[in-house]
């Protein structure tokens, strides 16, 4: 008597790695023919996912990997509203404004008591900086116009050290980069220098509040001064914007009494993430201008809802919701206090992390003290091994640590950097430090690989430019800074 046969889904609910869908061939091209039961789908991708790194022990990012449940639920209550319908959620859109309204005050905005700030929500800081650009390459476009001069060769000041974000704006949106480049021990933009580039085409200049290579805040309080001279010198309104994309929500709390925002005269514009030290998860940032006339209105749409006119700037058009929700949960639940503790407990591990490192003896601290709480650093002899197999050591423990050169010209400088966010404790402090001990033990071991390709460089006679050129592709292939 032959048996009955299980259903699809009795089978793979009793037996979940026997049944024929965790052992067919996982689609990767075509969209398979048939379904398959949900509790298999689950399975199958999450199985995949296990080969992630750990977020926790990702000390690459600058990116919030870590919240409070009750926030996690909010945003889970939210995931399915479309921001970008202001009629359907008002409530969404007047919390946006709420957090706008919070950052811009943060920011020492010229903005009355019961008047509304100027700014917006964005993915990130990445669509906020194109948004800050858009608005300076426009402004300038009109004055040209205005004075009866030509507007097809705008350029934009910055350090070698920007974000890749700068790059993508300059290209996108026909902007000429001119870059200061950096020097050995010097690795922000050098205002003096940015000035001197500055010319008649120069919409703006930009300053970074928190270098991603080394945590570094840029001097805007010298840059705005001399730009200032410059300006009456000549004529010109050149002005800045500041990216403070990592230390926005850093520096308000930790160095108050540090001139870098829109109480500088010249500062114009700045941007923030908030899912870095903003607190949130991935996927939210923040523009602020100085005042209504610094955006061009033509830039500017106007939705009505509720008999109300709420203008928008954005270049996204749908997205999600939550992390606004979110923001303003961190905001509200922490306050101005709140926050300050968690910066200074981040700014104690960063201390305890690189207080370990420096006891090691084999490293140079590359980071400031003043600053994001990161450490960078760098091997004191890098003549038998490098940084790079470091960070290929480390991430047998779950370690997550970039290894990288400098910009332009101090490209022959590599280092390492930590980035010390909320969810790292003094405990995980202490733990890499004694798995850098061991990786430093295990390699000096082991045979140099400097050696060894130079030794293979001189077997196969490569000369000293193939050699440099080899250098130069694999340095390049480990250049990849996440942010």
């Amino acid at each position: 008597m032959a048996l009955a046969r299980n259903s699809d889904s009795e089978e793979h609910l009793h037996s979940t790695f026997a049944s024929r869908y965790v052992r067919a061939v996982i689609p990767r091209f075509k969209m398979p023919d048939n379904s398959m039961p949900k509790d298999a789908a689950y399975q199958v991708i999450s199985d995949e996912l296990m080969l992630d790194g750990n977020p926790r022990l990702n000390l690459a990012s600058f990116v919030t990997t870590w919240m409070e449940p009750e926030c996690d639920k909010l945003i889970m209550e939210s995931v399915n509203k479309n921001y970008v319908d202001m009629d359907e959620y008002p409530v969404t859109t007047e919390l946006q404004n709420r957090c706008v309204n919070m950052i811009a005050n943060l920011f020492h905005a010229p903005v009355g008591e019961d008047e509304a700030a100027i700014g917006c929500g964005t993915v990130g800081s990445s669509e906020a900086i194109m948004l800050a650009g858009l608005a300076f390459k426009r402004k300038w476009q009109q004055r040209r116009r205005a004075q009866g001069l030509p507007t097809d060769n705008p350029n934009i000041v910055t350090g070698a050290n920007v974000q890749v974000c700068w790059e993508k704006f300059a290209r996108y949106f026909e902007v000429e980069l001119k870059e200061v480049k950096l020097s050995e021990g010097y690795y922000v933009m050098d205002p003096a220098k940015a000035v001197e580039m500055v010319d008649e085409n120069t919409i703006c200049v930009a300053a970074i509040l928190g270098s991603t290579l080394t945590g570094e805040f840029e001097d805007v309080k010298t840059l705005n001064d001399l730009l200032a001279e410059k300006n009456a010198e000549t004529g010109w309104d050149v002005a800045i914007h500041v990216d403070a994309a990592s230390g926005g929500f850093i520096a308000p709390f930790l160095y108050p009494d540090l001139e870098w925002d829109f109480r500088l005269p010249w500062v114009k514009s700045i941007n923030v993430s908030g899912h870095k030290y903003g607190l949130v998860y991935a996927g939210v940032g923040w523009i602020v201008w100085r005042t209504k006339d610094d955006l061009p209105e033509d830039l500017v749409f106007h939705i009505n809802y509720l008999g109300a006119d709420q203008p928008t700037f954005t270049l996204n058009f749908s997205k999600g919701s939550s992390q606004i929700i979110a923001q303003y949960y961190q905001f509200i639940r922490l306050g101005f206090e709140g926050y300050k503790n968690i910066m200074e407990n981040c700014m104690d591990n960063a201390r305890r992390l690189r207080e370990g490192i420096e006891m090691t003896g084999k490293f140079n601290i590359v980071s400031k003290d003043i600053g994001v709480p990161l450490v960078a650093f760098s091997l004191k002899d890098s003549s038998k091994h490098t940084v790079f197999e470091i960070a290929e050591s480390l991430r047998k423990f779950g370690w997550i640590i970039p290894a990288y050169t400098m910009p332009a010209d101090a490209q022959h400088i590599a280092v390492l950097r930590v980035v010390i966010r909320e969810d790292f404790s003094r405990g995980l402090a202490d733990r890499l430090i004694t798995h850098i001990l061991q990786v430093l033990k295990e390699i000096e071991g082991l045979p140099s690989r400097i050696a060894h390709i130079a030794a293979a460089a001189k077997t196969a006679k490569m000369s000293l430019e193939d050699i440099a050129k080899y250098w130069k592709r694999l340095v390049e292939n480990k250049r990849n800074i996440v942010c």
